[in-house]
């Protein structure tokens, strides 16, 4: 009954699609616990791409179940173009699983998301414009409409016929002209249409879940977003609407806490972030311009330039505590070869005092002021290195260095993008592992 989950440590964009992919071979089904579209995993294998937002990682592999659990968000249009771009590059994807207990992006969450954002002019959250918090809002109202009303009309009509109202008002309360994204009749057309293209997906996904758990499987439980955005733990207001972090997955994925086995963490060698919000080793200088060209650091989902930093041991302890991390990926640190000096933030200074725990306000995170230890570089290539003994010694060093402030081992580095660019020291369950000995 193994369970793991795939974790972000930072804020989003940390590898989670390879992570996923690279360990889903040895498991029998990949559960997406969180978010919506507004997640943009990237896989690569030899020359092909794949840039997924709501089916989950596994879904390469042809053993694997691939399922969207009842945390999970699911614009359908965005579902099915994804289902219609996947099936075209020859992968099957009849096996994906859609809780019925998901909630639904409609029109009208998307139309309020990007007016909201529209009206914060300066003050911006930086938002995906996806419609993901307006979902969430109706989710926790119980106003809004669920996976299963896809294929029942008449629920359908009468949620829409309670929501509407509501939706018209706002909308034009905050200016915006969109009459379509609350049109009742195009939108019952619309559900009717989506509904009798995923009617053969639509499960209740927490019994597969436990069924699977309870027959001897493995299963990974896939996050979307980071730890740093989580909505209760995160840089508030600067977060997504959802819970990433490693508890999510009990409530978004269909499990219990104690079921989990192992929780790995996925970083990369260096920090990026998209959209507003207070980053303290933030890179506007060449060499964080050197990090983000050679890292490719451009959004999947928005297309957006990321912003880059060094890493930051304050939150990344935080995160790794919060999520109980006992494993670590380590991903793009091949992108820091040729950068002469490489800097780890250990402290912060806020108003005068030196600060090692990551603070709990956006405001004194404005105010904070990097500590840095420094370690040399490395000018090595190592794209081409598959054991961890063969990296140059400078990039040795600075992986311990992450692993100690860290306080859990990190089990696989990544060394460029393709699947088999990736050193593997050890991947079990731990927890279970030691469980059994």
């Amino acid at each position: 009954m193994p369970a793991s989950v795939i974790v972000g440590l930072q804020w989003g964009d940390e590898g989670k699609g390879k992570t996923t992919d690279f360990l889903a071979e040895q498991v029998a089904m990949v559960v997406r616990y969180q978010g919506g579209d507004n997640a943009g995993h990237t896989i690569v294998i030899g020359n092909d791409t794949f840039k997924l937002h709501l089916v989950p990682s596994g879904v390469l592999y042809g053993h694997i179940t691939p399922v969207i659990g009842p945390g999970v968000v699911v614009n359908p249009a965005t579902l099915l173009r994804e289902f219609d771009d996947l099936t075209a590059r020859g992968i099957d994807v009849s096996r994906v699983r859609v809780s019925h207990a998901a909630s639904l992006i409609l029109p009208y969450h998307i139309a309020l998301d990007r007016a909201r954002e529209a009206a914060l002019a300066g003050a911006k959250v930086g938002t995906t414009g996806r419609g993901i918090g307006p979902a969430y809002e109706d989710r926790a109202a119980r106003t809004g409409l669920r996976v299963e009303d896809l294929v029942d009309p008449e629920s359908a009509a009468a949620r829409l016929a309670r929501a509407l109202p509501e939706k018209r008002a706002l909308l034009e309360a905050l200016g915006a002209d969109d009459a379509a994204a609350v049109d009742a009749d195009a939108l019952a057309s619309q559900i009717a249409a989506w509904g009798e293209r995923l009617r053969p997906h639509i499960a209740d996904t927490t019994e597969l879940v436990q069924r699977a758990l309870a027959s001897g499987e493995h299963l990974l439980f896939e996050g979307a977003q980071g730890t740093l955005l989580d909505l209760s733990h995160g840089s508030y207001p600067y977060v997504t609407s959802s819970n990433p972090i490693a508890g999510g997955a009990a409530t978004g994925g269909g499990i219990a806490p104690m079921q989990i086995d192992e929780v790995m963490g996925v970083m990369k060698a260096y920090a990026t972030r998209v959209g507003s919000g207070p980053f303290v080793t933030e890179l506007t200088d060449a060499i964080g311009e050197r990090i983000a060209t050679t890292g490719h650091e451009v959004g999947t989902t928005t297309g957006r330039r990321r912003r880059v930093g060094w890493n930051d041991a304050l939150p990344l302890r935080y995160a790794v505590q919060l999520n109980g991390v006992s494993s670590i990926m380590l991903n793009k640190l091949d992108v820091l070869s040729g950068i002469p000096e490489i800097l780890l933030c250990v402290a912060y200074e806020i108003d005068g005092r030196r600060v090692e725990r990551w603070p709990s306000t956006a405001a004194e995170l404005q105010r904070a002021t990097p500590i840095y230890e420094r370690f040399p570089g490395w000018n090595e290539p190592i794209h081409e290195v598959r054991a961890l003994a063969d990296l140059p010694e400078n990039a040795r060093r600075y992986v311990t260095a992450l692993e100690e402030i860290a306080g859990a081992p990190i089990v696989l580095l990544s060394v460029g993008p393709e699947r088999t660019q990736t050193i593997e020291r050890a991947w079990r369950p731990i927890r279970r592992a030691a469980k059994r000995s």
